[in-house]
C-alpha cells in the first residue's frame, strides 16, 4: 500500500530524453517543491496510469494529478508550467490555443517523441536534493 503523496504528481516516461529533460527542469525551477514526479517505468507512475485507464508501456500523454483533478496533453503541460510560477506561467498565455489545436500537436510529439528527441538506455535518476520528490 502507497502513502498518498502531498501535491500534484507529474506522470512522465523515464526512457524519453524530452520527458527526462522537462522532468529536471521542473525540479530545478519548482522553487517551492510543488510537484512530485513518477515515471510510468516505476511502480508508483505504472499503478497511477493504469488508474486512470492508460497502458504505462505504451502512455498516450503525460499526466498530471492533482487531488480528484486529471490533466493530460497539453492542458497537462500548460499546468506544471503555470505552477511553477513566473516567468513560466508566462507559457499560459498559450491556453489562447484551443485544446482542439494545441492537443493534436502535442499528442504527435509524443507519438513521435523517441524518434525526435532519443530515447535513453538507462533511467534518469535525480539529484540527492531532489530525490524526496520522486516517487
Amino acid at each position: 500500500m502507497h502513502m498518498t503523496p502531498v501535491g500534484p504528481i507529474i506522470l512522465f516516461d523515464a526512457e524519453c530524453v524530452l520527458c527526462s529533460v522537462n522532468a529536471q527542469f521542473v525540479l530545478r525551477h519548482d522553487k517551492v517543491g510543488r510537484f512530485r514526479l513518477a515515471s510510468m517505468q516505476g511502480e508508483i507512475g505504472a499503478d497511477l496510469y493504469r488508474q486512470n485507464g492508460m497502458d504505462p508501456h505504451q502512455p498516450l500523454s503525460i499526466l498530471l494529478i492533482d487531488g480528484s483533478e486529471i490533466r493530460q496533453d497539453s492542458d497537462a503541460v500548460l499546468a506544471i508550467y503555470e505552477g511553477l510560477g513566473f516567468p513560466w506561467q508566462l507559457v499560459g498565455v498559450l491556453r489562447v490555443v484551443p485544446a482542439l489545436v494545441r492537443d493534436p500537436i502535442y499528442r504527435w510529439v509524443a507519438r513521435n517523441r523517441y524518434r525526435l528527441f532519443g530515447k535513453r538506455d538507462t533511467f534518469w535518476v535525480p539529484s540527492a536534493e531532489h530525490r524526496d520528490r520522486l516517487l
